[in-house]
């Protein structure tokens, strides 16, 4: 069998350093991490399945690894993910995103966070791992994640993120958690945009801009500047309908802000949701502030991609990925792992020759090596 050219994804990851003493490397770092990938990309979800795939396929993989002294058992595995420094592999993962992911002008980004439940060690006193995670709506690729503090939150794990990465002609979406000065001031020097949910842990921001469109509502808006979008959705027996207003009126933002304290705030967000189903009518009012003055469309369209990370992102690691299932708890296992699934899950994804989802991928790649070095070479 020819030799195929070296796996891309890998190169990125050739500066990690080797956790392990010098006497017990029996088998190659880059090798450990190819077939965890690829074990990872066909449906493995432990060390274990990890290296019954590896004997599985151990022909394929000495026709590109060099595999020295075969596969390694699963306590190696175990081991070797355990002990990997867990911040390079991220700013490794962070470096090789950078190199596919291709962020035009008005890309949106939603930075969410997603906790790993079954990833608690009861026994060493350790909560479940929570990371906090920045998506490329439109090219559904996970550019980067940092694990918040055990004794911390979102707050101080998006500073880090977006440390990692360059969003420059973005916009950012982020939830109330985000909703923080430091974070919108740290987005608008990154020469991107942000859209930051309004709730009651702002709760003067968030009282005054409740009264400031129920009033510009109660005067159905006039001689209030705004500008309105809707959008209809039919489907499953319900009909969503969205409204948006926004407002960029200075006059109004001044009495929103009236001491300046948030980085260049351009726009004040109402979006409110009508959702018709056989159980009768709901009516949801979203509060956002935003640096960009853009049209109620637009803002709509990012507020809507925003809530798309939990489809796309956090529900194929739940249902497809199994991700809430992983038992792998020990030391910087259950972050290591995760890294993996984005790696994998970001592999899937930039294969698009496979008219499927990312279920069908998983399952061709596991069944035709040829589709499965397609996938690792991006």
């Amino acid at each position: 069998m020819a030799q195929p050219p070296k796996p891309t994804v890998l190169d990125h990851f050739a500066q990690l350093d080797d956790p392990r003493v010098e006497r017990t490397r029996r088998h190659k770092l880059v090798d450990i991490l190819a077939i965890a990938i690829c074990a990872t990309i066909c449906g493995a979800d432990s060390w274990v399945h990890i290296e019954l795939f590896g004997r599985s396929k151990l022909t394929w993989f000495q026709s590109f690894l060099e595999l020295p002294h075969g596969i390694p058992s699963h306590d190696t595995f175990g081991d070797v993910f355990a002990r990997l420094d867990p911040v390079q592999l991220q700013n490794c993962f962070v470096s090789w995103t950078q190199a596919i992911a291709e962020l035009l002008p008005g890309e949106v980004v939603a930075i969410d966070g997603k906790t790993a439940r079954r990833s608690y060690d009861r026994a060493g006193k350790k909560g479940a791992i929570h990371m906090v995670s920045a998506w490329a709506t439109q090219q559904s690729l996970t550019l980067g994640q940092v694990k918040t503090d055990e004794k911390s939150n979102e707050i101080t794990a998006i500073p880090q993120l977006l440390e990692l990465l360059d969003l420059n002609g973005c916009i950012v979406t982020i939830d109330a958690m985000g909703c923080q000065r430091e974070i919108a001031q740290q987005i608008t020097e990154g020469g991107a945009d942000y859209v930051l949910a309004v709730k009651e842990n702002q709760g003067r921001l968030h009282e005054g801009i409740q009264d400031l469109f129920e009033g510009a509502a109660a005067l159905g808006f006039d001689g209030v500047p705004h500008d309105h979008a809707e959008t209809v959705d039919k489907g499953h027996g319900r009909v969503e309908r969205r409204e948006c207003w926004v407002i960029t009126d200075p006059d109004c933002l001044d009495y929103l802000d009236p001491q300046g304290q948030w980085p260049q705030l351009k726009a004040a967000v109402r979006v409110v949701g009508h959702r018709t189903t056989e159980a009768g009518d709901t009516r949801q009012p979203r509060y956002y502030i935003s640096s960009l003055a853009g049209s109620a469309e637009q803002l709509l369209a990012a507020i809507r991609s925003h809530w798309g990370i939990e489809n796309s992102l956090h529900w194929t690691l739940d249902v497809t990925f199994r991700e809430d299932h992983c038992r792998i708890r020990k030391d910087h296992g259950p972050q290591n792992i995760n890294t993996l699934r984005q790696i994998g899950h970001n592999l899937l994804k930039n294969e698009t020759t496979l008219k499927v989802g990312i279920q069908g991928k998983r399952l061709n790649a596991g069944w035709d090596e040829d589709y499965l070095l397609k996938v690792l070479l991006g």
